[in-house]
């Protein structure tokens, strides 16, 4: 079973019509567009799968529809295809963001394969999203005591001299300590460690 669609962007009727068969014929959801704004219009950042675009176009050509993707935040791999004196240009869209092109006329298994590779991608992107958001939620519930006694455990200080460093006892710290960890949602202080410094990346609360 093959999660997500692939949005076919191509000017010719033909080509696309061809892609969107064969495409289906593999087990794949198809939707198809004749030009790079109609499937912009038609999609959003919720929107699961992959593109496939032609790497010139009128209006906005491959290369252009990659960065209208990422000003829009749209997380979805862009495969390019192209003709024969278009490989310079579909080198430079690899350089872009594209995660792969093929040079027409292409073999079917090879362009299965690319989508396949693609749809893997971005499930693996959309999990790793999920993930920062729900350790973002988590570190947002923390209070502002709680926050300052993670800092000090993330940079290796003990519960000693965190408490002698906010003025409390070391029970209080070892009861805030705990409500981090249960927050957090972490079995032991080296797990805590590695959430903060990774979510750090992310700009945990902001």
């Amino acid at each position: 079973m093959n999660s997500g669609t692939v949005f076919v962007v191509d000017d010719d009727a033909a080509v696309r019509d061809a892609l969107q068969l064969l495409l289906e014929s593999e087990g794949f959801a198809v939707s198809s567009f004749p030009s790079a704004p109609a499937m912009l219009s038609s999609i959003g950042p919720e929107s699961a799968g992959c593109v496939i675009a032609d790497v010139r176009m009128p209006e906005v050509s491959g290369l252009d529809l990659i960065l209208e993707m990422k000003n829009r935040n749209l997380r979805l791999p862009i495969i390019i295809i192209t003709g024969h004196g278009d490989v310079p240009l579909a080198v430079e869209a690899m350089k872009r963001g594209a995660v792969d092109f093929l040079e027409k006329p292409f073999d079917d298994d090879a362009l299965f394969a690319a989508v396949r590779r693609a749809l893997s991608k971005h499930d693996a992107v959309q999990s790793r999203y999920a993930e920062e958001r729900q350790i973002s939620e988590r570190f947002k519930s923390l209070t502002k005591r709680e926050r300052e006694i993670l800092e000090r455990l993330a940079e290796g200080r003990s519960n000693k001299v965190i408490a002698h460093d906010l003025g409390i006892s070391v029970r209080t710290v070892e009861a805030h300590r705990a409500n981090v960890m249960a927050k957090m949602r972490v079995k032991n202080l080296a797990e805590l460690v590695r959430v903060f410094l990774n979510g750090r990346n992310m700009s945990l609360g902001a």
